[in-house]
């Protein structure tokens, strides 16, 4: 099962009912690059990468593309039976770009699938539930609308809640938490997400004004040093997240002791080999973790079902997939959606998602021979 060739398209990805709200930053519209990979057996599969805009972490939408340009002419003939053979010839092209290599990672798993007439989550160690919980995100509002947001999305049936945090006064963090902590109490485990965007006196006075309230404290500020001095000072557990750009990173963490979980990125850490890996790191030190990405729709929804349907239950924090705040879907026969508090994971081989015919338009670009 050779490549081919390799069609690249860009898909608009708009947010709904206004923009998502960070610390850092803010978007209201995104573009995501899909990667479909033909082979010479009439297959084809399907990968997205979509960075939530170019300042939240050190990737982008045109970073993605060219890296794709850079790396395809070189793929077009490979034997897609390995992905360590994809590896190979993708490091051998370029270096670094996980995010853009990712795409074409979940691409590969998902033509593998295809070929064995297998899932992806499979080819992944196999799943252990078909029911994958995810949690729900809520950007940055003033505390009364976020706890009222909260205790909404709590009657839906999300188990987690992610609160937005940063870029104001702690004293409004501190506000938001309590109220969100009164409104919904146990009935949801709650993230306080910095986003990168704390100081270490911001982290250290959330934590002490809300040591009454159960939380765990997600990427609060921008390095990992930052966050390595907080070690023995808070009271809450410390998520990385945005840090964790490679697996030599999630390596270095878990050995230093730095993190007690992580928030993983599928395209961030490079595709659906790596985070496995991360995966299966996490799992030696019995360390909780999510599967999620930056944004996108569908074909990177149903990754991040896959992989986070092989992680055992008591380690696992939950898949978030961008879908609450995008309309419509890639695929109008399997759509990967949430239903309370959980998605249903894709039936089918591969991914499980077959894109609608022509809803990407005309490639952006096209490699073959």
């Amino acid at each position: 099962m050779r490549i081919e060739e390799i069609r690249v398209y860009g898909k608009s990805v708009p947010v709904v009912d206004g923009a998502y709200q960070m610390s850092t930053s803010s978007v209201k519209e995104l573009d995501s690059t899909i990667v479909e990979i033909v082979t010479d057996k009439a297959l084809s599969g399907w990968g997205e990468t979509c960075p939530i805009g170019p300042v939240y972490q050190p990737q982008h939408m045109l970073g993605a593309r060219a890296a794709i340009a850079e790396m395809a002419p070189g793929l077009i003939g490979l034997d897609l039976t390995s992905i360590r053979a994809l590896w190979q010839r993708m490091d051998g092209s370029l270096n670094g770009h996980n995010y853009a290599k990712a795409a074409l990672d979940i691409a590969a798993f998902d033509l593998l699938g295809k070929k064995f007439n297998v899932p992806v989550s499979t080819l992944l160690g196999g799943a252990v539930t078909d029911r994958v919980s995810s949690y729900y995100s809520v950007t940055v509002h003033s505390p009364d609308e976020t706890a009222r947001i909260a205790k909404e999305k709590v009657k839906q049936g999300y188990k987690r809640l992610q609160l937005k945090l940063g870029g104001r006064p702690v004293e409004e963090d501190i506000e938001t938490v309590q109220k969100v902590w009164a409104a919904v109490g146990y009935n949801a485990r709650l993230a306080a997400d910095g986003n990168r965007g704390f100081t270490i006196v911001h982290t250290m006075t959330l934590d002490r004004q809300c040591a009454n309230v159960p939380f765990i404290l997600e990427q609060p500020c921008n390095t990992m040093a930052e966050v390595a001095t907080l070690r023995g000072r808070l009271v809450h557990p410390v998520y990385l997240d945005e840090n964790t750009e490679d697996l030599n990173v999630v390596l270095t963490a878990i050995g230093d002791g730095i993190a007690d979980g992580f928030g993983f990125k599928v395209t961030r850490l490079g595709g659906l080999s790596k985070i496995a890996i991360a995966r299966d790191m996490c799992a030696l030190r019995s360390l909780p973790h999510t599967c999620d990405d930056a944004w996108g729709g569908d074909i990177i929804a149903a990754a991040c079902a896959h992989i986070g349907a092989t992680v055992e239950p008591d380690r696992f924090e939950g898949a978030w997939i961008a879908q609450e705040y995008l309309e419509g879907h890639y695929d109008s026969v399997n759509p990967v959606d949430i239903d309370q508090g959980h998605i249903k994971l894709p039936a089918g081989p591969g991914l499980g998602v077959n894109p609608d015919s022509g809803i990407f338009g005309k490639p952006v670009a096209v490699y073959g021979r």
